[in-house]
């Protein structure tokens, strides 16, 4: 709304007005916004979640110290919704095709984070939310983003100018047609041709591989966004924890988008050119603002527990942000604590179910999953594990921005 504000004034030649043009400057104002509107208003929405005695509910699982997180309020992914919501409403362009969907994702994932917490706080049911309506709420929302990005006239990349064999290039500067194209390309992390077709995976088809490439990217997409956003959710069981590590990847994704939108940076890192994704930095800016004003109160010991209504809603923010600048595939490195947290978890079920059916006797490959809780059980504290995970969150990071060049 602001940024529309003095767009507006910026026809009077209102001093200062031009500023809002630049992303970096709408970006700071994002992220200063989005850390006082957690910082600030967190706390009062905390003492409201405790005043209506929304705590959390303890199981026994004979960890050290758990008891101690009884009646801790939950639910506190609504500081982390609303601290994103608002900056973003205030300094994006709400015409962005992306920025819609992200905003999308963050409410719809966030209702149904928000019910489960209501049936598990109110409804006295452990449970929660059945797990076939939560896989429905995420299979829509996949099926939503998948279509939009496949069907929006505003959704294009800009194919780099093909070169006659022989010819000698200057890689760090290639030149881009200057025709936007529809197209279901992605990026391929570590090889030299880093770019893959979903259409390729139809070539059966011959002439009409491309015409069906949709629904092999909407059921990634479907696949993406149900993976990372349960992967959060599984994460988020120390104090911490997955608000970090978010704030990590968040972080890197927001330098991805910066990079990809910006057709100077992309030629010179030989990346894909996909124009108007540079906006999403506006929305990165309010995530990480989100995260780790939200680690003021969620930081050990936690005052406040974000709840599913914030541990679905950043996995999806995630999943989404990741494929609308087509570097989903990066998501096993980028994310790899939430995907080896997710595969502890598959890995012990199955692990379990298998020894049972063969010996008569379950065995378990880790002493209690999901991971982080195996080295509780080791006897690792809970604020060393999660600034472990942290780091090695970083150092995933770190490899994910280097493969812009490693190839």
């Amino acid at each position: 709304m602001i940024y529309y504000l003095f767009k507006y004034l910026e026809t009077f030649d209102f001093p200062g007005a031009g500023m809002f043009h630049y992303i970096s400057f709408r970006a700071s104002l994002t992220i200063i916004t989005s850390l006082a509107i957690s910082m600030l208003f967190g706390k009062r929405i905390i003492q409201y979640l405790q005043k209506m005695q929304i705590g959390e509910v303890v199981r026994d699982l004979g960890l050290e110290g758990q008891y101690r997180k009884e009646g801790t309020p939950s639910m506190g992914g609504l500081i982390i919704i609303a601290s994103i919501v608002i900056p973003v409403i205030l300094f994006g362009d709400l015409k962005n095709v992306y920025v819609i969907l992200m905003l999308i994702t963050t409410l719809w994932l966030g209702i149904i984070g928000f019910i489960d917490d209501y049936i598990k706080i109110f409804k006295k049911n452990k449970e929660g939310l059945a797990g076939r309506f939560k896989i429905a709420g995420q299979v829509i929302l996949g099926l939503v983003v998948g279509l939009t990005l496949y069907l929006s006239d505003d959704v294009v990349i800009r194919e780099q100018l093909s070169v006659a064999p022989g010819t000698t290039v200057i890689t760090e500067n290639p030149q881009y047609e200057s025709q936007d194209i529809k197209s279901t390309k992605t990026t391929i992390p570590f090889v030299k041709n880093h770019e893959f077709d979903y259409s390729l995976l139809v070539k059966f088809l011959g002439d009409k591989s491309q015409q069906w490439a949709w629904v092999i990217f909407v059921l990634a997409v479907i696949f993406i966004v149900t993976a990372v956003s349960n992967g959060v959710n599984l994460t988020d069981g120390l104090d911490g924890l997955a608000a970090g590590t978010t704030a990590i990847s968040g972080t890197t994704l927001g330098v991805l988008a910066y990079l990809s939108g910006n057709v100077i940076y992309a030629g010179y890192l030989n990346i894909m050119y996909i124009p108007y994704t540079g906006e999403l930095v506006i929305f990165a800016s309010a995530l990480i603002g989100a995260t780790i004003g939200f680690l003021w109160y969620n930081s050990y010991p936690a005052q406040v527990f974000m709840g599913d209504t914030g541990s679905l809603a950043l996995g999806g923010i995630l999943a989404v942000f990741a494929i609308i600048i087509r570097k989903e595939l990066l998501i096993p490195v980028l994310c790899g604590v939430f995907l080896i947290e997710s595969v502890s978890v598959l890995l012990q079920v199955s692990y379990f179910k298998y020894t049972r059916k063969k010996t008569g006797r379950g065995i378990r490959l880790f002493l209690m999953a999901p991971l982080h809780h195996h080295y509780q059980k080791k006897g690792y504290t809970e604020p060393k594990i999660v600034l472990r995970f942290w780091i090695i969150g970083i150092m995933l990071a770190v490899i994910t921005i280097v493969t812009l060049k490693m190839r």
